[in-house]
C-alpha cells in the first residue's frame, strides 16, 4: 500500500521538478492520480516538463510555475496559486537545489546563492506551506531533499555542505514541531539520495556512470520507505551501499566524541584508522 497522502486527487507541489529526482517524483505522484504543480526558475524546462507529463495524465492536472524558491514572494505566490488552482497542497517536496562549486573564500555573493536556494528555499517552503497544509486536518509530507555532503561535509564545495547541513537540521526541528502538534496529520522527512545522474551531478557527462542510480530508482526508493514511514531516507547507489555510508557517518560523529581533527577520514594520521574502521577492525 502507498502512503495514504499519495491517493488520486490529492495534491502534490514539487520546487525543482522541472528535472532529475524532482521530476521523477512529479512523474510517480501523476501516476498515482495526483494533481501535480511543478516549480522551477527554468520557463522552458517547466514547459518541456509539462508535455512528458501528459503522456501520463490530462493536462488538467498539472500545473507549472516559475519560482525562485529563495525569494519568500516567490514561494508565497506559488501557495496562494496552488490553493487557487487546486484546492490545497497534500505533499510538498522542497527539492529545488544547486551545486555549482565553491571555495571558503569565494565570493560572498555565491555563497548566498547556494545558500539562498539549497537551505532558505526549503525553509521558506516549509514555513509557508505547512501552516495551510495542517490545517487541512488530512494526512501530508513534507519532504525535503537533503544530502550526504550536509552530513559527512567532504572538503572541496564548503557552500554546498553548509547548505544542506542547514537542511538536515531544519528538517528534523520540523518534524520534531509536527509531531508534537495536536491534531496535526503532517509529518516530515529527510531524502538523502545517493549520487543520482541528473544536470546537477552530470557535469557534461552524457551516459550515466555505473556507480549511479537514475532520479526514477531514487524515488521508487523514497515512496518505498515514506510508506515504511522513515523519516532519514538514506539512498544507496551502485558503488555505496548503506553499509558503508553508516561508517562514514559515524567516523565523522566521532570526530567529536573522540576529539579528533575535523574532517580526519581526509587527514593523513588517521588514514590507516579510518580503513580499519571501515573493514571493520
Amino acid at each position: 500500500m502507498p502512503h495514504p497522502a499519495i491517493v488520486k486527487d490529492n495534491v502534490a507541489v514539487i520546487t525543482g521538478g522541472a528535472s532529475g529526482i524532482g521530476f521523477a517524483a512529479a512523474t510517480a505522484f501523476a501516476r498515482a492520480g495526483m494533481k501535480v504543480c511543478i516549480a522551477d526558475v527554468d520557463e522552458t524546462r517547466l514547459a518541456e516538463a509539462a508535455t512528458k507529463l501528459s503522456s501520463v495524465t490530462v493536462a488538467a492536472n498539472v500545473m507549472t510555475l516559475a519560482v525562485d524558491v529563495s525569494q519568500v514572494e516567490n514561494v508565497t505566490e506559488l501557495e496562494r496559486a496552488v490553493r487557487e488552482r487546486f484546492g490545497g497542497t497534500d505533499i510538498l517536496m522542497n527539492n529545488a537545489g544547486i551545486q555549482p562549486g565553491s571555495t571558503l573564500f569565494g565570493e560572498p555573493d555565491h555563497w548566498q546563492r547556494i545558500i539562498g536556494v539549497n537551505m532558505w528555499g526549503i525553509i521558506n517552503g516549509s514555513r509557508i506551506f505547512a501552516p495551510n497544509m495542517i490545517a487541512r486536518g488530512k494526512c501530508g509530507l513534507i519532504i525535503n531533499t537533503g544530502s550526504k555532503q550536509g552530513i559527512t561535509t567532504p572538503p572541496g564545495d564548503p557552500a554546498y555542505n553548509v547548505s544542506k547541513a542547514g537542511v538536515k537540521a531544519f528538517t528534523e526541528a520540523l518534524q520534531h514541531e509536527l509531531r508534537n502538534r495536536k491534531d496535526c496529520h503532517v509529518t516530515a522527512h529527510l531524502l538523502i539520495p545517493g549520487f543520482v545522474f541528473t544536470g546537477l551531478t552530470a557535469k557534461g557527462r552524457t551516459e550515466k556512470p555505473a556507480g549511479a542510480w537514475t532520479p526514477e530508482q531514487t524515488v521508487d526508493f523514497m515512496l518505498a520507505r515514506l510508506e515504511a514511514g522513515d523519516f532519514y531516507i538514506l539512498c544507496p547507489d551502485n558503488d555505496v551501499p548503506r553499509a558503508l555510508d553508516e561508517k562514514r557517518m559515524l567516523w565523522a560523529t566521532g570526530d567529536i566524541v573522540e576529539n579528533r581533527p575535523p574532517l580526519s577520514r581526509w587527514h593523513p594520521d588517521y588514514a590507516d584508522a579510518f580503513k580499519k574502521f571501515v573493514e571493520g577492525e
